[in-house]
């Protein structure tokens, strides 16, 4: 699978669901990849990145984005709230906003630094054990919660069970987004993205698909 490959599917996932050309945004998950694939598929155009730890990131990005102009990083992992403050200066968009005390800590440091980036609510719509995020039933009281902060809360995320039929998932995320005014759904990965975009994704996170299997190390 290629880059290009992966935008046709979105603009023919796009199509099938009645959606407007370029509605969906694809974030290329880079996290563990070698700086030549992430340079190979920068080279190709793609803009937008995913990251899931910052220390990751803050290693890697300073140097591409001074090589390659507007690039649109997006931490798509958990974030501790003593990493917030270098989080909120390096990442365009934040999608794992996941309890009240990570949200206390990027509003008291928006007012310090007077700004904030986009924030996506993480919703654990498995209710995982295993997995951050606010449970379906606690989403609305902790969406008004950020809101009260005035925090800028664009949207809502998630990362359904892995052995569950994803659409399940992305149909109850767009459900509370819909009751609650947020246009920005982030969902959908390598394996499942297409089910996201007919279910209204507006960012789907597409790693292995496009730079092949993660390389830990």
């Amino acid at each position: 699978m290629t880059l290009p490959d992966i935008t046709a599917r979105i603009a023919g996932a796009e199509q099938n669901a009645g959606r407007a050309p370029g509605s969906v945004r694809l974030i290329a998950v880079s996290k563990v990849q070698p700086e030549a694939r992430v340079r190979d598929v920068l080279a190709q155009g793609q803009r937008c990145f995913g990251e899931n730890r910052v220390q990751e990131a803050a290693g890697k990005w300073p140097g591409f984005r001074e090589e390659f102009a507007s690039v649109d990083l997006h931490l798509i992992g958990p974030l501790q709230s003593n990493k917030a403050r270098q989080a909120m200066e390096l990442f365009d968009a934040i999608h794992s906003l996941d309890r009240p005390k990570l949200a206390n800590a990027l509003a008291r440091l928006a007012q310090e630094i007077g700004r904030c980036p986009p924030l996506f609510i993480q919703v654990n719509t498995g209710e995982e054990a295993q997995k951050a995020g606010v449970l379906p039933a606690s989403a609305d009281d902790f969406i008004a919660e950020c809101r009260k902060l005035d925090l800028p809360v664009t949207g809502l995320m998630c990362i359904p069970p892995a052995e569950e039929e994803p659409s399940l998932h992305f149909a109850l995320l767009a459900k509370i987004a819909a009751r609650n005014g947020l246009k920005g759904l982030s969902m959908g990965m390598s394996g499942d993205f297409e089910r996201a975009i007919a279910l209204g994704a507006t960012h789907v996170r597409v790693g292995s698909a496009i730079f092949g299997e993660r390389v830990a190390g």
